[in-house]
């Protein structure tokens, strides 16, 4: 009886991350996170003297 129900919670939090995760409120935020490893590469490409070491020796 309590397996059913725990596996029963777990489903539904499960589909309501699904459901989160793939909203369309949600989309501007996932495609911003999305494309910070390229600002990065943008930022470093400007100024390569702050690259930290970077690509070079």
């Amino acid at each position: 009886m309590i397996s059913g129900i725990f596996t029963t919670v777990l489903l539904v939090l499960f589909l309501g991350i699904v459901v989160w995760a793939f909203s369309s409120k949600r989309r501007r935020d996932f495609d911003e996170a999305a494309n910070l490893p390229f600002q990065d590469e943008e930022h470093n490409a400007r100024h390569p003297d702050k690259n930290n070491g970077g690509d070079r020796p």
